[in-house]
């Protein structure tokens, strides 16, 4: 057998070998925010799984926000089957999630996920991705939090700063299902000890040492930001 031949048989034959259990799945950056506020930050894989629902077990495919957050732990987590999950992992798309840790969805209000600053239109385990056009890739933002009225959720916010004399000036903007954006006023920033208030432009100038800080905007009635870092020259 030639040596081609036998480097075509060779790749063929490491193609067909399964892959291990989560051994290629990409990680993202997952924060699922609870109805008191706080909030379980955590980089996750988004390895295949299984869930119980109703006494079955049911497949939960590779890079979906379901199998993200099942493998993150946050707490007891509820399911509800609109569709007829099994074995394969493409039934899952009728999944919707009806608790995570004490959190029950209760009428119009109830747990569902943003990728980036959108909310999903596609449910969490369906493998067509959660917009319909593929699925998780590494390093996206997925983000749970308790709708407070469904088809009209609360904003979610996102702090953004750039380096100013003696600090930083933050932006916090707050975002729609659509991912549509606004200016916040009244959000508080916070680095560390140091915290500040927003203006009608959704800007604070903040006094920092030179140094690497971290930032989070908070505010009631909206979605906690993602935790940003910036350095203060």
């Amino acid at each position: 057998m030639s040596p081609r031949v036998i480097a075509i048989v060779g790749l063929a034959a490491a193609l067909a070998l399964p892959r291990a259990a989560g051994a290629a799945a990409p990680r993202v950056q997952q924060m699922v925010v609870f109805r008191d506020g706080h909030a379980l930050t955590k980089r996750v894989s988004t390895a295949a799984t299984s869930i119980r629902v109703s006494g079955r077990r049911c497949a939960v495919g590779e890079r979906t926000p379901l199998a993200a957050l099942v493998r993150s732990r946050p707490g007891p987590l509820g399911f509800r089957d609109f569709g007829a999950c099994s074995s394969r992992a493409r039934d899952a798309a009728g999944i919707l999630v009806t608790r995570i840790g004490p959190d029950r969805n209760r009428r119009q209000r109830g747990w569902v996920y943003k990728v980036a600053r959108r909310a999903a239109t596609a449910g969490a385990g369906d493998t067509g991705g959660p917009f319909g056009r593929g699925r998780l890739r590494a390093g996206q933002r997925v983000t749970w939090f308790y709708c407070v009225r469904a088809g009209d959720c609360q904003r979610t916010l996102a702090v953004s700063a750039k380096p100013a004399t003696g600090g930083i000036v933050a932006t916090v903007r707050g975002y729609d299902d659509n991912g549509d954006a606004v200016p916040v006023v009244g959000a508080t920033v916070s680095a560390g000890e140091v915290t500040g208030i927003t203006g009608p432009d959704g800007r604070v100038q903040m006094a920092l040492s030179p140094e690497t800080h971290r930032l989070v905007a908070r505010k009631d009635g909206f979605v906690r930001s993602f935790t940003e870092q910036v350095e203060v020259p």
